[in-house]
């Protein structure tokens, strides 16, 4: 809830597609919690609302700014179809990774697993690095787009 309470402000501050590069890293970087939470029940627990806070106030800011230029750069018409797709790519390939982890946690372990899943996440921003999102300031019109 924090999260889409404020990312109106930091995207008035920053941008919008600096916005998005920023949801991009605070949504997975919390995780790097989650494999540190083997300790005793108590710093495990706390680890873990750490992780799981940190990571909700990230997703907010990444799906409420990519929400806005979505919404914007897409024809109304083709909305349906476009958000279509976009969730089948989404939703679909995570039955795929939910079979990788399933895989390699039976091979590695669960804390080599976890450590490798944290680190994947946090790379998945680097195809964002090249584009022209981390310029983009505003919510571009249709005429922009």
């Amino acid at each position: 809830v924090l999260g889409s309470v404020v990312t109106g402000r930091i995207v008035k501050r920053i941008g919008v597609g600096p916005a998005l590069m920023l949801g991009c890293i605070i949504f997975p970087l919390p995780l790097l919690l989650v494999p540190l939470a083997s300790a005793s029940e108590r710093t495990a627990l706390g680890l873990l609302f750490l992780a799981e806070f940190g990571s909700g106030f990230g997703v907010m800011l990444l799906d409420i700014s990519a929400g806005a230029i979505f919404s914007s750069v897409v024809p109304h018409e083709l909305r349906s179809r476009v958000s279509g797709a976009y969730m089948f790519m989404n939703y679909g390939v995570r039955v795929f990774g939910s079979l990788a982890g399933g895989w390699i946690g039976a091979s590695l372990g669960l804390t080599p697993t976890l450590w490798i899943a944290t680190v994947g996440a946090l790379t998945g921003v680097l195809w964002l690095l090249p584009s022209p999102v981390l310029r983009l300031r505003d919510v571009p019109s249709q005429e922009q787009s």
